[in-house]
C-alpha cells in the first residue's frame, strides 16, 4: 500500500480557499501554546452562549499535510466551517481545537522501508519511536486544558483526516484512556497495535473507496481487526470517492449525535 503518497500528493491540496472563509472563520481565535522552546499553533473555537462556569466537551481536529505551516489559518480549511454551523454550535457545545503541524512534521511517526534496490514497500508506524514536535506539544496542550477545569474530562474526542487521520489512531493507540470517542477520516496506522483503544475508545472510520492517496485498504484493515477484537466500531465508505471523503463525512447525518453519545465511565 503506497502510503508515500499521502506526503506527496496530499500537499498539492490548494489553501486558496482558506482566504474566502476568512470572515467565518475568524470566529475562532488564534493561540499559541509554548513548552521548552517549541511553538504549537492552534485555533480556537468556544461554545456559542459560552458560560466560563461549565465545563464543557472538547473536540479535537487534526488537519491533512497539505495545511501544515505556520500561518495558523490553514488548517481551518477543511473541517472549520463545520463547527461553525448553527445547527452544531446550538446542540452539541463544545470547546473546538484545530492544531497546527508545521511543515516536514506528522502527527504520527513514520518509518518509510524500501527494499535492498531502494524500491518503496510501505510506511510502518511504529510506537516506540519519538514523536514530532507538534505532536508532543499537542498531548501538553490537552493536560493543560484538562487541568484548567474548563473541559468535562470525561467528553474528550478526537477526529482527523489523511494525516490527520493517522494522527487520530496514533493519539488513541497511546491514549486510550483520554479519549471518549474518535472520528479518522482516510488514515492509516499501527492496525496490530489496535487492541490498545479496541474496548476503550469506540470510533466510527471514513474513508473513499477510490482513494488514490491513502489507500482505503488502510481503513478495511482497522475494520477487520477491529470487529475481530469485538470493539465498539462503525466504518463507513464512500463507493467511487477519492481522497477527499471528508466532504462527505462533514455533512454524514448522525455524525454528531454519535460522537456526543459516548463519555468515559
Amino acid at each position: 500500500m503506497q502510503y508515500l503518497k499521502v506526503l506527496l500528493l496530499a500537499c498539492l491540496l490548494t489553501t486558496g480557499m482558506v482566504a474566502s472563509a476568512q470572515e467565518d472563520l475568524s470566529t475562532y481565535s488564534s493561540q499559541t501554546f509554548i513548552r521548552k522552546g517549541d511553538t504549537l499553533r492552534y485555533r480556537l473555537l468556544l461554545p456559542l452562549h459560552y458560560d466560563a462556569h461549565k465545563k464543557y466537551p472538547l473536540i479535537v481536529f487534526l488537519h491533512g499535510a497539505g495545511e501544515r505551516g505556520a500561518d495558523n489559518n490553514a488548517q481551518l480549511l477543511h473541517g472549520g466551517t463545520m463547527f461553525l454551523r448553527d445547527s452544531i454550535r446550538e446542540h452539541y457545545p463544545a470547546i473546538v481545537i484545530f492544531p497546527q503541524l508545521p511543515l516536514n512534521q506528522t502527527w504520527a511517526p513514520m518509518n518509510f522501508v524500501s527494499d535492498s534496490a531502494g524500491k518503496f514497500q510501505r510506511v510502518d508506524f511504529p510506537l516506540d519511536a519519538t514523536p514530532s514536535p507538534a505532536t508532543t506539544l499537542v498531548n501538553s496542550l490537552l493536560d493543560s486544558l484538562l487541568a484548567s477545569g474548563k473541559v468535562d474530562t470525561k467528553r474528550v474526542y478526537l477526529g482527523g483526516l489523511s494525516l490527520g487521520g493517522m494522527g487520530t489512531f496514533y493519539l488513541i493507540t497511546k491514549r486510550p484512556k483520554l479519549f471518549a470517542a474518535a472520528f479518522p477520516i482516510c488514515g492509516a496506522g499501527n492496525v496490530e497495535a489496535a487492541g490498545n483503544f479496541a474496548k476503550k475508545v469506540p470510533v466510527w472510520i471514513f474513508h473513499g473507496g477510490d482513494d488514490k492517496v491513502v489507500p482505503v485498504e488502510a481503513s478495511r484493515a482497522y475494520d477487520a481487526k477491529l470487529k475481530a477484537l469485538g470493539a465498539e466500531e462503525k466504518y463507513t465508505e464512500y463507493p467511487g470517492v477519492g481522497h477527499n471523503s471528508w466532504d462527505n463525512v462533514f455533512i454524514e447525518p448522525g455524525l454528531m449525535t454519535w460522537l456526543f453519545e459516548h463519555q468515559k465511565k
